[in-house]
């Protein structure tokens, strides 16, 4: 029998930081792992059979390890490397390799298996169950009783089970078993028996069933035993695969009658101090494969998780039932759709929701199933939590059938952020991220870098699981406008382990509002996917609440330009064949909502451009809430009420020019807009209900009119926005109006060339040197030079930032204040020495007031009327300083650089 020990989890957000922050629901209090979680997600190196693990059972810090196989080999073991190990093996709880404990199971005929192995209360006895004729020679009929302390066979205890044994239960003076059997000790029992735990004599317990038994727990009380297996009847009951007996007679107590599916069974039970707990495998449709939690109360159900994927073993420990399965659709209780199997899960006994343990292995040999078994062991105040089965590798990596994983030690790091920046106005730039994937902890602390300082600007605390990574932010509100900043992210588990840095995240803060997006989060969306991301797989959520970002899926085209809207945006493009961007977090659409998108193509295959599914990224059944193309251009908006509801227009969009597709559905009926006149109307209010993921690119179009020869989109789209209102006509035409009005741009304008004079080497040339150097006496100045474009038409400069990295040497930051001055002298990078310096100008453009030690992109603005006069020319600065402190900087040869020295130029409208 199993306990659970019980473990209170303290439950805590925090935030912390210059800025603003959004959480993503309250964090667990910090711990080596995430309560109530047990134990780490690394696997632990184990020795390993070369067949099927079908049982474990644990005492004195031995793991005993039954199922169908002839040797053990080490965790990095090949052939000639094994110790025979004949369906039976006794290892080390804390190191996996073998005890001096060597049992054989054998069979006269057919093969030999251990199917069912527990210990006595009183850890001195291990009793065995499943298919063999002797124990180390001692002849046994399918189940055997052995001393722990001396690893031998008790020749007094001879039960005659006429066949395989597949559970076992002991209390102190009762072996409970289940299996195929239909006699034992040539009496009728069939699939149930109960025997003496002493010598293996028949007990008057009767619970006959129809169909073989599975698993055998009794009740905490000794009162009852819970039987699962495959049967329709016990006792003559009807009672398809639970029951509930009296531990002396084997009378029906409970039964349950319709309460598991036909096409079920019951292939585990495990019993904590509240309550037990099945696990359930079903064939061909209409199945339940998952878990149930009964009260022992009154062995009524406490609740139900009904995820697909065959479920083979459950083990409460600590408030937490842990399972073993091929769970591949937990759609129906709200977790992630059907796809991958994770074969490894963990949910509280109080509920389905899944927490922060998932290390996974793969299907493995046999019947492809995956796990089978799962049991603790302890030793050295540390417990193991083993695992057992059919597999061949854990968390990616070769082992077969055998693994474990301790309560202490975790080592495995989450993965890293991916993050991107945005700035919508001046004073704000928000960092957003993918929250990362740790296995054995859901709450993660992020650490915030700006300017590529040492020291986080930021931190906070967010939830991810590994199938709902949310988007996380924290908004920075001490950026100034019309200046760069850089950002990366790290992500820390409790533990200590931290991921590496994010890509960098660069932003520029505009002068004034950027007038389309800023109006599309006025007007309330809910999800805006701009599609400006720099790196793959995360799109992120540009609205005010910023937690519906998306997952590129199959490569889309990034950073395509231009975009659909003026200014620096850019768009994504797909390929018509299987790209597309899936929303990251399950949700429901209401009776009103908006969808709106910009696209691009010159398609003849048409392909859906956005829509609702059921599935992320798998084919959806269920689809309907999305804009499609037909062959030959058209744009059709549709809506399932039980048959296919469409608005089509009557003109063709693929003339690859840049569109504004609205769809509306609410009180008023569906309507449909293209760029920003109402293109059609059906009275229509309702659609299909169902929870699902927002797709932008493609998904399922089958049985839809005028289905177009491809279901994915081939050209480009751009922000793409849903509302949970209906946008009015106004609203449409405003956005497509503003999506054209002038914008600011940004240009970047990396040094051309830069270099330093110093006066204590007159004659040397710095040009191919990594660093610049800045002080008074002894005098460096930094030279720099750059070809500024042009303003674009109908623009004026608006802002001119320069940015500058200091360098990793100590003491690379200066007290003294540096200005930025003109170059009035002719120079060139290959030729400049203090020698032969360039004259310096005035007055100064800017200045930076101090800068601290350690490396970081530091920026200053200047004066925009002098830039604005050199442009269109190649243009000289110096960084000069009157005092004594040096400043060291990257120059634009160094790997370190980030891109500096850079001049920032933003353009907009005079």
């Amino acid at each position: 029998m199993r306990r659970s020990r019980g473990l209170a989890a303290a439950l805590a957000l925090s935030l912390a930081g210059t800025g603003t922050a959004i959480g993503l629901g309250l964090v667990q209090e910090a711990a080596a792992i995430t309560p109530p979680v047990a134990f780490t997600a690394d696997a632990l190196s184990t020795w390993q059979p070369n067949g099927i693990v079908w049982a474990l059972a644990e005492a004195g810090g031995q793991v005993f390890v039954g199922g169908t196989f002839s040797a053990v080999r080490p965790p990095d073991g090949g052939a000639g490397s094994e110790q025979q190990a004949v369906n039976f093996a006794a290892l080390d709880a804390a190191t996996g390799a073998p005890t001096s404990c060597k049992l054989s199971f054998t069979v006269g005929g057919g093969t030999a298996t251990v199917r069912a192995l527990t210990l006595s209360p009183d850890k001195q006895t291990l009793y065995a169950g499943g298919y063999f004729g002797a124990v180390n020679g001692t002849p046994v009929s399918s189940l055997a009783a052995i001393d722990v302390a001396t690893c031998t066979v008790k020749t007094g205890f001879r039960p005659a089970f006429a066949a395989t044994v597949r559970a076992l239960a002991v209390t102190g003076d009762t072996v409970y078993a289940g299996g195929d059997f239909l006699t034992v000790a040539g009496q009728q029992r069939e699939r149930f028996a109960a025997v003496a735990a002493a010598d293996g004599t028949l007990k008057p317990f009767t619970a006959d069933a129809d169909e073989p038994g599975r698993a055998v727990e009794v009740t905490p009380d000794g009162a009852h035993v819970i039987l699962g297996g495959d049967f329709f009847t016990v006792g003559g009951t009807a009672s398809h695969a639970l029951a509930v007996v009296d531990a002396t007679s084997g009378a029906v107590t409970k039964a349950y009658p319709g309460f598991i599916e036909n096409n079920s069974v019951v292939k585990d039970v495990a019993v904590d101090a509240t309550g037990f707990y099945t696990g359930n495998e079903g064939t061909g449709g209409g199945v339940f494969d998952g878990r149930i939690a009964l009260n022992l109360s009154d062995f009524g159900q406490r609740w139900r998780d009904t995820c697909l994927g065959a479920t083979q073993a459950v083990l409460p420990y600590q408030d937490v039932l842990y399972s073993a399965s091929h769970a591949h659709d937990c759609s129906s209780v709200g977790e992630y759709p059907d796809g991958q199997r994770h074969h490894l899960l963990a949910e509280p006994t109080t509920g389905t929701n899944k927490l922060g343990w998932a290390p996974d292995t793969n299907d493995g040999i046999g019947e492809g199933i995956g796990p089978r078994v799962m049991a603790v062991g302890s030793k050295a105040g540390v417990q193991y939590l083993w695992v057992g089965g059919e597999f061949t590798t854990v968390n990616g990596s070769a082992q077969q059938s055998l693994t474990r994983f301790a309560s202490t030690g975790d080592t495995g790091a989450p993965t890293v952020p991916v993050a991107s920046a945005v700035s919508f106005k001046a004073g704000e730039a928000q960092v957003r991220w993918r929250t990362s994937l740790d296995l054995d902890d859901s709450a993660l602390t992020y650490r915030i870098y700006r300017n590529g300082s040492a020291t986080p600007i930021a931190t906070v605390t967010a939830d991810s699981l590994f199938f709902r990574r949310p988007q996380a932010s924290w908004t920075d509100t001490t950026v100034l406008a019309g200046q760069s900043y850089t950002y990366r992210v790290t992500a820390t588990d409790a533990a200590g382990n931290s991921s590496a840095l994010s890509g960098t995240a660069n932003v520029t803060v505009p002068a004034s509002v950027d007038g389309y997006p800023n109006q599309v989060r006025t007007d309330g969306a809910q999800q805006y996917w701009r599609y400006d991301e720099s790196a793959a797989p995360f799109a992120a959520d540009s609205s005010v609440s910023g937690n519906q970002s998306g997952v590129h899926l199959n490569g889309p085209a990034l950073r395509q330009s231009p975009g659909a809207v003026s200014g620096a945006s850019t768009a994504i493009g797909f390929d018509g064949t299987d790209a597309q961007v899936y929303g990251d977090k399950r949700q429901t659409v209401g009776s009103t909502y908006s969808v709106e998108t910009w696209f691009k193509t010159n398609t003849t295959r048409g392909g859906k451009l956005v829509g609702f599914g059921n599935n992320q990224d798998r084919t959806s059944n269920q689809y309907d809430k999305h804009v499609y193309m037909t062959n030959d251009g058209r744009l059709a908006f549709g809506v399932y009420t039980g048959a296919t509801r469409t608005v089509t227009t009557g003109a063709a969009y693929n003339d690859n020019a840049w569109h504004h597709v609205v769809a509306t559905q609410g009180p008023g009926g569906m309507t449909l807009y293209v760029d920003g006149v109402q293109k059609g109307t059906l009275n229509v209010t309702t659609h299909e209900n169902y929870s699902g993921y927002w797709h932008a690119g493609g998904d399922n179009l089958n049985g839809w009119p005028d289905r177009p020869a491809s279901d994915f989109w081939a050209g480009q789209l751009d922000e793409t926005a849903v509302y949970p209102t209906v946008l009015s006509a106004a609203q449409v035409q405003n956005h497509f109006t503003l999506a054209s009005a002038p914008a600011d741009s940004v240009v970047q304008v990396a040094a051309a060339e830069d270099t330093y004079a110093n006066a204590g080497a007159p004659g040397t040339n710095y040009g191919a040197s990594s660093s610049l150097a800045v002080r008074g006496t002894s005098f460096y100045a930094s030279y720099l030079r750059f070809n500024l474009p042009a303003a674009p038409a109908g623009t004026v400069l608006k802002s001119a930032t320069l940015e500058v990295k200091t360098s990793t040497m100590s003491g690379a930051g200066t007290t003294d204040t540096v200005s930025v001055v003109p170059v009035t002298g002719a120079w060139t990078e290959d030729g400049a020495t203090y020698a032969n310096r360039p004259a310096l100008g005035g007055p100064a453009l800017g200045a930076f007031a101090g800068l601290p030690d350690g490396s970081a992109v530091h920026s200053t603005g200047l004066n925009t009327a002098v830039v604005a006069g050199a442009l269109g020319s190649a243009y000289g600065l110096a960084l000069s300083s009157a005092g004594t402190d040096a400043l060291w900087l990257w120059s634009s040869e160094a790997q370190a650089d980030e891109g500096t020295p850079r001049l920032t130029l933003t353009f907009g409208a005079p």
